[in-house]
């Protein structure tokens, strides 16, 4: 898978999270590590940074819930809305997580 695939598969698996879900970065990287030969977070969370914006990109979080840095504010206020199972500020990825296969 050359990069622009892999972007494109990145951005197709957030646009896959469920309202009231969250993958992390991780997790994503994981979920793709066969088919790519990469499994990075931090790959994952520059290609969120650079092209995430027109998929949920608040559904993708640190693996300890954390939300995007930057956009604390506009993250949790859409997981609020979706009803996101929060703990302490944060994703409670314990009830919240979601894996492509759920669906």
């Amino acid at each position: 898978m050359d990069p622009e695939e892999y972007v494109e598969e990145v951005l197709a698996v957030v646009e896959r999270i469920p309202p009231g879900r969250a993958m992390s970065y991780g997790a994503i990287a994981d979920y793709l590590a066969d088919r790519s030969g990469r499994s990075s977070a931090r790959l994952v969370g520059s290609i969120m940074a650079k092209h995430g914006g027109s998929v949920p990109w608040h559904r993708v979080v640190a693996a300890n819930g954390r939300v995007v840095p930057g956009h604390e504010h506009e993250a949790l206020s859409r997981h609020i809305g979706e009803a996101t199972p929060l703990k302490n500020g944060r994703v409670d990825l314990s009830r919240a997580a979601w894996w492509p296969e759920d669906d």
